[in-house]
């Protein structure tokens, strides 16, 4: 038997979710990562200080980080609605404990989201505290797509979108592969963003003119760079950054052709799913060249990350939702 209550927690968690991910985005693409210079307040206040003398005292403690309203409201925003997510998320758990004697409570799967929702407290935490470091804001980054992915799980478990659960066949090695690029994809994706190399190319599809660029690939995906002193802006020669952004556009070469044989598959077996694989598709390329064409204009930088998120959805309920057949809504 499902929950019902559960199903609709799960159903507010995935636009909650969404919204974390998406204002994330925003914030980490502003450059207002470092919008409050200290964790969980700002500038030591819950609020972003407004008022002069609060102004001055924050200055005070924290002369190298002047107050900007516009991107420690960001950062606060962004933090505020994570909070609110996590305890959706443990209303959640709370609830399946307390069904734990019927069948089918999803205990297990509550019990893991919540505790990479406390990782995901603790990275955004290392975010600021270790000056955007890439490793940890690409940490960040995952987190926040796998807390998505989790919890869209849930709501299919519970019972959401059965009739789309019910006609899905059991996953082809092309879902699956599909599935892993698309992750690795992600990854790239962020390792980009973290180390500022999304316009590391100026133009398309070329880079700077040349189908093979100067590229410092052993800098570029060094993972294992020093902390800091601090990573606005970012650290890195031009030719790392250049590696970082061709890899990345190889990839998404690689995930068009995967996913869109894919599209091709899915579209014989559930035609929404199909459809709705070929949109996230269609939409995530174009965005991404977009930003390239365009020299990354903020919301449509934004509205990449979203998309590359609803692709994964997708992929997720390719992938994961036939095994949840067994679990029928109540009538």
């Amino acid at each position: 038997m499902v929950n019902a209550q559960i199903r609709k927690l799960a159903g507010f968690g995935v636009i909650f979710a969404l919204l974390v991910v998406s204002v994330g985005a925003y914030t980490r693409l502003a450059d207002a990562g470092l919008g409050c210079p200290d964790w969980p307040g700002c500038y030591g206040f819950l609020t972003v200080p407004d008022q002069a003398d609060e102004i001055s005292l924050a200055e005070t403690l924290y002369p190298d980080a002047p107050v900007e309203f516009a991107k420690a409201w960001w950062e606060m925003g962004h933090r505020y609605i994570a909070g609110a997510l996590l305890l959706l998320v443990f209303l959640m758990l709370v609830k399946a404990y307390r069904g734990r004697q019927t069948e089918d409570t999803p205990l297990t799967l509550t019990g893991v989201l919540m505790v990479v929702i406390l990782c995901q407290a603790a990275f955004g935490a290392w975010t600021v505290t270790l000056k955007l470091w890439p490793q940890v804001v690409t940490g960040h980054l995952l987190g926040g797509f796998t807390t998505l992915s989790l919890i869209w799980l849930l709501y299919l478990r519970q019972g959401g979108a059965s009739r789309i659960v019910q006609a899905l066949p059991a996953p082809s090695l092309l879902a699956k592969v599909a599935f892993v690029a698309v992750v690795i994809q992600i990854i790239l994706g962020g390792w980009v963003s973290s180390n500022y190399a999304a316009l590391a190319c100026y133009d398309f599809p070329s880079c700077d003119g040349t189908y093979s660029p100067p590229m410092d690939l052993q800098q570029g995906f060094n993972v294992f760079q020093s902390v800091g002193p601090n990573y606005l802006g970012g650290l890195m020669t031009s030719e790392a950054r250049t590696a970082i952004h061709w890899v990345h556009r190889i990839g998404a070469l690689i995930v068009l052709c995967v996913v869109g044989g894919l599209v091709v598959q899915m579209v014989k077996q559930v035609a929404v799913v199909g459809y709705a694989l070929l949109a996230a598709l269609v939409i995530q390329i174009t965005l991404g060249i977009l930003n390239v064409v365009w020299v990354l204009p903020l919301l449509n930088a934004t509205a990449h990350n979203t998309v590359g998120a609803l692709l994964l959805l997708v992929l997720v309920t390719i992938n994961f939702a036939p095994r949840l057949r067994t679990v029928q809504p109540n009538v």
